[in-house]
């Protein structure tokens, strides 16, 4: 199952703890002359990071999810500006909008000469502007990841930007940031750094690194998702759920995703449906679809096995054990099916037709068909 010949990208700097975000001016000062921001749609939540920063900055609000045309957009402002150095504040969005104007900036071109499924195909082939990410929910691991996610509205999908030469040259990862999350985000975002260490960790790309990285990311996920969703102050979930996203960023980084991240793109460039949800929802329906498919020598078996021990705590725990955990952890933390989000029946072929040709799909443990890969939209819903 785990590779015996493999490489490994990540950040050049990880700065991790609580309070660490304080040191983002000093940073930056050693990275560029000017920075352009990108942050969320309310840049004021970050005033008091923004106010200690030395060198000349504009700020590039990221309302939601990235577009091509948003991505454009922060191009723009940042040749406006003259900024040489970009900084994401905020949530996966967020960042991945930030890596892809780094990206563009080295590289020039148009998002949809890169862009995977939708784009020209051209190859990334200069290092990005240096790009710090402070991530701000816990959930996508952006900020040590190789792709930015961006929709394609036209083409109603999300596709990736993807290279190592995006992977941002500091991550700046602290847990107080994510204290005012609301339970929702909480949920979304903490959902999607859980299957974001679960996929990495059955892939047929994993790796001793990826492994060590996926097991403690799946422990961290055990011990904080409930508590955070339950006490947005409880620090040492918050501390744990935070840990759960940047090593699942890395282990996905390096080892692929799977049929939960393959369906969620197209799910939500279908439907606006956020990530997170649409990983929840479908995360039960494709384990039980691959272990349907699996052959019973897989070794992808015992990783889910591993995986229900590290999310129970209990070393005789079974799959189904595991995935009793997480179905109820579905309940507690009141994830909805697609359909709340208005994704119908009828929608399921074609969510599945678009969803073979995702690059995530390659680290699934076992190939899916179409049927499959429908039926497990029909029971998402």
């Amino acid at each position: 199952m785990t590779a015996t010949s493999f490489e490994f990208a990540t950040a050049g700097r990880i700065l991790a703890g609580a309070g660490r975000a304080a040191e983002l001016p000093e940073v930056l000062a050693g990275l560029g002359s000017c920075v352009l921001v990108c942050t969320g749609a309310d840049p004021a939540r970050h005033a008091g990071l923004l106010a200690g920063l030395t060198q000349p900055a504009a700020v590039f609000p990221v309302p939601g999810e990235p577009t091509a045309a948003a991505v454009r957009a922060g191009v723009a402002a940042a040749r406006e500006h003259g900024a040489d150095v970009i900084a994401a504040i905020g949530g996966g969005s967020v960042i991945d909008a930030a890596k892809a104007v780094a990206m563009l900036l080295a590289n020039g071109g148009d998002p949809l000469d890169y862009l995977e499924a939708v784009g020209s195909g051209r190859v990334i082939t200069r290092p990005s502007v240096p790009c710090v990410a402070v991530p701000t929910t816990a959930g996508t691991g952006a900020e040590v990841t190789a792709n930015a996610v961006v929709a394609v509205p036209e083409h109603r999908l999300k596709a990736s930007l993807r290279s190592p030469l995006m992977i941002p040259r500091v991550a700046l990862v602290d847990p107080l940031l994510a204290v005012s999350c609301p339970p929702p985000v909480t949920a979304a975002s903490g959902l999607d750094a859980l299957t974001q260490c679960l996929e990495p960790f059955v892939s047929v790309r994993a790796t001793p690194l990826t492994d060590g990285l996926a097991r403690e990311g799946l422990r961290r996920a055990a011990a904080g998702l409930r508590a955070a969703y339950a006490d947005g102050g409880d620090l040492a979930a918050r501390a744990d759920m935070a840990t759960c996203a940047l090593l699942g960023g890395m282990a996905l980084a390096n080892a692929r995703l799977g049929a939960v991240h393959g369906l969620a793109g197209v799910a939500g460039g279908t439907a606006d449906v956020p990530h997170g949800m649409a990983c929840a929802a479908l995360l039960v329906p494709v384990i039980e679809a691959n272990l349907r498919a699996l052959p019973p020598d897989s070794p992808a078996l015992d990783r889910y096995a591993e995986a229900a021990w590290l999310l129970t705590g209990r070393p005789d725990a079974s799959v189904g054990d595991g995935l009793a955990w997480i179905r109820q952890t579905l309940t507690l933390l009141a994830v909805p099916g697609l359909a709340a989000f208005g994704l119908t029946a009828a929608q399921a072929g074609d969510i599945a037709a678009k969803a073979l040709t995702s690059s995530s799909m390659q680290g699934n443990p076992v190939p899916l068909s179409r049927d499959d890969l429908e039926g497990i939209v029909l029971a998402a819903l």
